[in-house]
């Protein structure tokens, strides 16, 4: 207990000074304030006195003096807190680092801009863009003028050539919002809501087909024509058809290269024969010739289903008889196939995958429904059933009235299962045989789940020009 004698002693004459020089605090027994105070300070700028709680009583005073002690000796200014405060919390050794960490990289990161960026190479900056998540171009785009610019730059074109195409995309119409669409991305299993401002907004489009990353649209009275790349909402409206057709018709896209920029066809086919072939190189509508008198007239085309291409080569679903009518966009020729359809399906539509013609439906018998896929025998010109859906999931349909809607044919379907009772939207991918079921399309500051009506599959493609 020395230590304890002299610190009293020393707390006595810093009492005794403090009566000479000022008040000194209120008379305690054995609890004593201490005051430090920087020296090198000039008299006329000290601040008021403030006063430290200091507990002589209890079991851990020595541990107490050292550390106040040392603390005096290191800093040469400790300033106290007011009575009954308590000190402030030391901040963990974690955050004092993760502190000079982001100092650190401010620094380097303005070092960088100056010393790097201003000097980075132009094709090395398209190569790394041209890379980057498609999802990312929504915000790429509004950086600044010359990032979205790159659009038009055909050697960003190049580089976005050389990356590996995205899985699928989705474009969507709801039937609560029919003059908008909604796209899905099935890689961040998100949807995105864009707007194209040259899409009229007094009339119906619909979603046709696609090539390319660019979509075909045609309004719902069948008169006229657009194209659009959804991404970057290049636009364009189609001439006037030299044909005047009010009835519905088949339609199908192809490209006229190995991408967007380099040209489309587009194919509309009507029920008696007629057709026509829209050429972008030539910005024109092209009448075709009679079909073969072996093709029976009128067509019952499916129109629930979409044309699938298969090089260059467009096929479209028919039945009395069932089977598959075939156009040569390069040729201009076209054959039929009957192939039968197998027994108790319907809302059947044609998929495509990897130059194989596929076949999508639901097999209803009794009260079980289930969604089967068909690979078509180029020898026999027959379905052969290669898939279905999960029996856990078909379970779900049983005793139910469900209709089904392919929104998608290209590698990744996407089918909008209803009834009165149900909303269920799946992918399935045609080359890994996976059923992946989609989250609810729900508008931005929306609650309310909307409800799919029609949509087509596109390649999301940031160069391709309508």
């Amino acid at each position: 207990m020395e230590g304890v004698a002299m610190l009293r002693q020393l707390i006595g004459q810093l009492q005794e000074v403090l009566e000479l020089y000022g008040s000194p605090p209120p008379a305690v027994s054995s609890n004593y304030f201490i005051q430090f105070q920087d020296q090198s300070q000039p008299t006329s700028q000290q601040q008021p006195i403030r006063w430290c709680f200091l507990n002589l009583e209890g079991s851990s005073f020595e541990d107490s003096c050292y550390n106040i002690i040392m603390t005096a000796g290191k800093s040469e200014n400790l300033k106290m807190l007011e009575p009954g405060k308590p000190p402030p919390p030391k901040k963990a050794k974690k955050e004092r680092n993760r502190g000079k960490a982001i100092a650190a990289a401010t620094s380097s990161t303005e070092n960088m801009e100056q010393d790097i960026w201003k000097e980075f190479p132009e094709d090395l900056f398209e190569a790394v863009i041209a890379r980057l998540p498609v999802a990312t171009f929504f915000r790429f785009r509004s950086v600044c003028r010359k990032w979205n610019s790159l659009l038009t730059s055909q050697s960003f074109s190049d580089q976005c050539a050389q990356v590996k195409q995205a899985k699928s995309w989705f474009y969507t119409i709801t039937h609560e919002n029919v003059n908008t669409g909604a796209m899905y991305d099935p890689s961040s299993t998100k949807w995105h809501h864009p707007t194209v401002p040259a899409l009229p907004t007094k009339l119906i489009v619909l979603p046709m087909a696609s090539a390319g990353g660019l979509i075909c649209f045609l309004d719902i009275g069948h008169r006229s024509f657009y194209v659009c790349n959804p991404l970057t909402r290049s636009f364009k409206e189609l001439p006037a058809r030299s044909v005047k057709v009010w009835s519905r018709v088949a339609v199908g896209m192809t490209l006229t290269g190995s991408s967007g920029r380099s040209g489309y066809k587009i194919l509309w086919v009507g029920c008696e024969g007629e057709h026509e072939v829209f050429d972008s190189t030539k910005n024109s509508w092209i009448r075709g010739g009679n079909m073969p008198p072996n093709i029976k007239l009128p067509l019952a085309l499916n129109f629930r289903s979409q044309a699938v291409c298969v090089e260059g080569v467009l096929y479209l679903m028919r039945s009395e008889p069932d089977g598959l009518l075939s156009y040569d966009m390069e040729k201009g020729i076209w054959k039929q196939f009957v192939v039968p359809v197998p027994a108790h399906l319907s809302d059947h539509t044609l998929a495509e995958c990897g130059g194989r013609i596929m076949l999508v439906g639901l097999l209803t018998k009794n009260a079980a429904t289930c969604v089967c896929i068909w690979e078509l025998q180029k020898m026999t010109l027959l379905w052969k059933e290669v898939d279905r859906m999960p029996n856990i999931w078909c379970l779900e349909f049983y005793g139910k009235h469900v209709r089904m809607t392919c929104l998608g044919n290209k590698g990744l379907l996407m089918l909008s299962l209803r009834s009165k009772q149900m909303n269920r939207l799946v992918t399935y991918d045609l080359w890994s045989r996976e059923w992946v079921k989609v989250p609810g399309c729900v508008l931005p500051r929306g609650r309310k789940r909307q409800w799919i009506a029609c949509g087509t599959a596109f390649h999301p493609c940031l160069t391709a020009v309508a």
